[in-house]
């Protein structure tokens, strides 16, 4: 994708995160997009994402869901206040609540595919859910609270 992924538009002091981090040279790198109402992550595991042989640890997954998911949050939030992304003041978000159930196991080797949609923007926090699929099969489910950051942190 040529367009700018929502994690692009993280100050550079907010860009260190391992799963969404761009300034994290040992990070997962998670860039996610909007497709319509939804947003989207693609991510494919590499073999030391492995749990048990051929699939993939479920550490991973809970942090795509949890990375895709703040960066929708922000996303969300700027196209709530009718902002472009990346106008001052910056918008990041913070965990509260991570929530996930594995469906099935999810296979290594295979693309991933995240989705999030947004449920409620209430004051500063933003709940979501999401799904993981490889293959066009869903293996995950979450959900996700997240929270602004106050803008001195």
């Amino acid at each position: 994708m040529d367009e700018k992924a929502f994690q692009d538009y993280y100050p550079e002091e907010l860009s260190h995160c391992y799963g969404c981090g761009r300034l994290n040279e040992a990070g997962l790198h998670i860039r996610s997009y909007w497709d319509g109402e939804d947003s989207v992550c693609r991510f494919s595991p590499r073999p030391y994402h492995v749990a048990l042989p051929g699939y993939v640890y479920g550490g991973l997954i809970a942090s795509l869901i949890d990375c895709h998911c703040t960066g929708t949050a922000a996303a969300a939030s700027y196209r709530a206040e009718g902002r472009a992304m990346g106008t001052e003041p910056a918008l990041r978000f913070v965990t509260a609540s991570l929530h996930v159930d594995y469906l099935r196991p999810t296979p290594l080797g295979a693309p991933l595919e995240v989705r999030a949609s947004v449920r409620e923007i209430k004051g500063r926090k933003v709940r979501m859910a999401a799904t993981l699929s490889a293959g066009g099969e869903v293996c995950a489910r979450g959900e996700v609270v997240a929270v602004r950051m106050p803008e001195n942190w």
